[in-house]
């Protein structure tokens, strides 16, 4: 059988251990080398990299969050084996772990090290798709030839790059497809390099939980467990117009990733789908004062990163989570795009007015969604408000005088609150 060892590269038969290096760490698989799709997750990103540039962190449980009232960005493996994970309340993963060092998230550090990965990531194909800083597709598909080896090969040296080079690790999933590599990655963390060939699919599905499933959250499980569709199996006993009828769209991807097929590719150029920013308080309030301040200073957020990228949204949404944690969700379409502050926070303003009674909030949230170019923004202007297109045209001199002189040069009053 085709095998690998992971810290030489040496490829090798199927053995226990590596007859050059010595190593432990092989792979065997029958198709390792056939294999061109691929998912890459660095293990534990933003805690590694904290580890990483504070050496006296190594063997203790790191937290990235944002204080006690916040959510749990990322946690280190030490602190997932007491329980903590992702998006868990800051509180409950202090009470799993009281011992944590939390630290707040550096992002402007993390975005750094993520363009070093990209780039080596780069070397190996040009037909990558990133889903954020630390997790990538990348097809591999004819690139054997430029690399002189097979894509498993160079999958294996990319995360011992990233070893030597940055000090951070990453998991490999290999398969035929986005869906079963993208399962495949989550198979063996941390360190991971996980096979799933064409051959094995249906076997190694049959008996899987669906919530394996990347993009089916909580609703989403609730919604199969009342149709009684827990695993594969289950979905396999279903018909592909039962499904449809059932669930919609997601019915039918439903019927062909319980057969393990997925036809999507690789993209190098995903459109951006919604612009957002969000905080959650770090203590309760109904103070329309505050809560003012930050939708102002949210939608500034929303616009000048709609601005960097060049684009305009049509439906501005507005997210509140009261002190119970009910999610109010409130969103509407304007007659056409923006990409202007002025107008997304008097459009939040206006849907926060709405239900902006049933507080204490523990998060607000404002969002930019349905995008398309900064040509098509604000063509028509307001006619129930006069005023707009004269506060748009101190905004782009506003933003004009920003570049110059810096973000602190103009500050509106609103957002001192």
């Amino acid at each position: 059988m085709p095998g690998l060892c992971r810290d030489c590269l040496t490829r090798l038969a199927d053995e226990q251990r590596c007859p050059s290096c010595g190593s432990p760490r092989i792979k065997s698989h029958p198709e390792l080398f056939d294999l061109t799709m691929a998912h890459m997750d660095c293990d534990a990103f933003y805690a590694s990299v904290e580890k990483r540039d504070n050496p006296e962190l190594a063997d203790k449980p790191v937290i990235i969050g944002g204080g006690k009232r916040g959510v749990v960005s990322t946690a280190c493996y030490v602190a997932r084996i007491r329980g903590v994970r992702s998006a868990m309340p800051m509180f409950q993963a202090l009470k799993l772990c009281p011992e944590a060092v939390v630290i707040k998230p550096r992002m402007s550090v993390y975005a750094a090290v993520s363009r070093q990965i990209r780039s080596m990531i780069d070397e190996l194909t040009p037909v990558v798709e990133p889903l954020s800083l630390d997790e990538a597709f990348m097809d591999l598909s004819g690139t054997e030839k430029l690399h002189g080896a097979p894509p498993a090969v160079m999958l294996a040296r990319l995360t011992k790059r990233m070893k030597e080079e940055l000090g951070l690790t990453g998991s490999i999933g290999l398969s035929h497809n986005k869906f079963l590599a993208k399962v495949a990655s989550d198979l063996d963390k941390p360190r991971g390099f996980s096979v799933i060939g064409q051959a094995e699919t249906a076997a190694f599905l049959h008996d899987k939980p669906v919530r394996l499933i990347w993009g089916i959250g909580p609703a989403g499980q609730e919604s199969l467990d009342r149709a009684g569709i827990r695993t594969f199996a289950d979905l396999l006993r279903w018909d592909q117009e039962a499904l449809t009828a059932r669930f919609g769209a997601m019915g039918y991807r439903l019927w062909h990733l319980a057969r393990g097929q997925d036809k999507r590719r690789v993209s190098a150029h995903e459109p951006m789908k919604s612009i957002s920013n969000e905080t959650t308080f770090f203590e309760d309030t109904a103070s329309l004062d505050i809560l003012d301040g930050h939708l102002w200073r949210m939608s500034e957020k929303v616009a000048d990163r709609a601005k960097a990228k060049g684009l305009a949204g049509r439906v501005v949404t507005l997210k509140l989570k009261r002190a119970n944690h009910k999610i109010i969700t409130r969103r509407v379409s304007l007659r056409d795009a923006t990409q202007i502050a002025d107008r997304i926070y008097r459009t939040a303003r206006g849907l926060f007015d709405q239900v902006g009674d049933q507080g204490p909030y523990r998060l607000l949230g404002c969002g930019l969604s349905d995008l398309c170019s900064e040509e098509q923004a604000d063509i028509s202007g307001d006619l129930l408000d006069p005023g707009a297109a004269q506060r748009s045209k101190a905004e782009r001199a506003t933003d004009e005088i920003r570049r110059k002189f810096g973000t602190d040069a103009i500050v509106k009053g609103r957002a001192l609150r």
